[in-house]
């Protein structure tokens, strides 16, 4: 399974499945969120709004993945995790957004993913750790996934990034 670090928009990468750090409600919102919610169009919100009617009327909790169609967007999937507030969690949570985007993923058939930084902006999550739990979460793949990238939205991220992967001797490549 090969790793990657990239800068960029996550909603113009071309990956079978690309992961929303959503918040609970499923229907959009600030940051990556609204982004992909913008950029793929009305069907991925009557998508999340059929998740919330028939599997999570409360909200998507912390830490668990749902997947959707991706819309307009170039991917053929979106996959939905709620990550945690700093201070609000040991990172559990945060590890678990990991884990189950990929589980999901591999159920739906993707075989390449892109992973945004979850929680890492406005719910305050320190980005050295962010990254770290990120770079963890991607080496551990299920068997099924070929391919994670981690699409950072500011150039100089990437090389804190590939220097948390030689750090945690985790190969990455381009």
């Amino acid at each position: 399974m090969r790793i990657r670090i990239v800068s960029g928009d996550i909603t113009a990468f071309p990956a079978d499945a690309i992961v929303n750090a959503a918040n609970s409600s499923l229907y959009g919102g600030g940051g990556v969120d609204g982004a992909i919610h913008r950029a793929g169009g009305p069907e991925i919100l009557a998508e999340c709004k059929e998740i919330r009617r028939s599997t999570w009327p409360d909200g998507l909790p912390t830490g668990r993945a749902v997947v959707t169609g991706a819309g307009e967007l170039p991917a053929r999937f979106v996959v939905h995790t709620v990550g945690p507030v700093h201070g609000m969690d040991d990172g559990t949570a945060l590890d678990s957004c990991y884990a189950e985007s990929l589980r999901v993923a591999v159920e739906s058939g993707a075989r390449t993913i892109a992973f945004p930084l979850i929680s890492a902006g406005v719910y305050g999550w320190p980005k050295d750790d962010a990254i770290r739990r990120a770079l963890r979460g991607m080496a551990d793949a299920p068997e099924g996934i070929d391919e994670a990238t981690l699409v950072l939205f500011h150039d100089g991220d990437v090389a804190e990034a590939e220097t948390i992967a030689r750090e945690l001797e985790i190969s990455v490549g381009e």
